[in-house]
């Protein structure tokens, strides 16, 4: 029994020693069947290579968003008054005076035409807020155009309103030197005043017998008739903040950079103020 036990171990190492050769055997031929046909089968070649794909994107146009904005004949924009100032002249011997005002960008955010309003008009919009400030109503109203909500909307005429469309950028590149402009805005605030120093009265008499009359008002009206004080009397109250609208002041000079415009002569309103600038 050990003798025959002894015998049979030996084959059953020779068959696993021809089995394992078999299973070598075999993945050589598979290895050698797949690499003949890698070989017969031609393969495409990329002919691009990561060069060619760099040349293609720096050849790809870039939009330059600092020169976005159209140029208008019929234009309006808004401003921030920065302050006033003194410009010289070319031949540096004359100057003027010039309030430098910072205007838009502002962004068309409704144009009505004749067959929708009645009258051709273009809305613009300047002044970016949060969009926790602004209402639903507003956010679709500037969704329309594309634009981020913002604080101040204003409208203005205009003869030719097929130059306008929906989310155009307005800046100071459509004003140039020598236009002639029409500036609004609030007045500085001056509280409460009397009627001397609001509407400029002189006063009453400060000769003999008059007592205490020197900085009165005087009559403010009948008494019998019309039993009343007539509507717009010039009286004591609030002076200043009023809306104020000052025409033909001319542009010195234009900072398309800063976004800046130097209009020569006083600007109504404060430092800071905002203004509305008409073409």
């Amino acid at each position: 029994m050990t003798e025959d036990k002894k015998n049979i171990k030996p084959e059953i190492e020779m068959d696993n020693k021809n089995k394992a050769s078999s299973s070598e055997a075999h993945s050589t031929e598979k290895v050698d069947k797949t690499s003949s046909t890698e070989k017969n089968v031609p393969v495409e070649k990329n002919n691009t290579s990561e060069k060619d794909v760099v040349d293609v994107k720096s050849n790809t146009p870039e939009i330059d968003k600092s020169n976005d904005s159209k140029i208008f004949n019929e234009v309006s924009i808004f401003g921030k008054k920065i302050g006033m100032t003194r410009l010289f002249l070319d031949d540096g011997n004359n100057s003027c005076p010039v309030t430098v005002v910072e205007a838009g960008p502002c962004y068309v955010t409704q144009i009505k035409t004749q067959e929708s309003d009645g009258y051709d008009s273009v809305q613009i919009a300047y002044g970016d807020i949060k969009d926790s400030k602004t209402n639903s109503a507003r956010k679709g109203h500037f969704a329309l155009s594309n634009v981020s909500p913002m604080r101040y909307l204003r409208e203005f005429k205009v003869k030719n309103i097929d130059d306008f469309a929906l989310g155009d950028k307005i800046s100071v590149s459509s004003f140039s030197e020598g236009d002639y402009v029409k500036v609004k805005g609030k007045s500085i605030g001056r509280g409460f005043a009397g009627h001397m120093k609001r509407h400029g009265f002189g006063g009453g008499r400060k000769s003999h017998g008059k007592n205490s009359v020197m900085r009165k008002a005087g009559s403010i009206g009948a008494g019998s008739d019309p039993s009343r004080v007539w509507k717009g009397t010039r009286m004591a109250g609030r002076m200043g903040f009023d809306n104020v609208s000052v025409k033909n002041l001319a542009i010195v000079k234009v900072d398309e950079v800063k976004n800046l415009l130097f209009i020569r002569g006083a600007v109504p309103g404060s430092n800071k103020g905002l203004v509305f600038i008409t073409k």
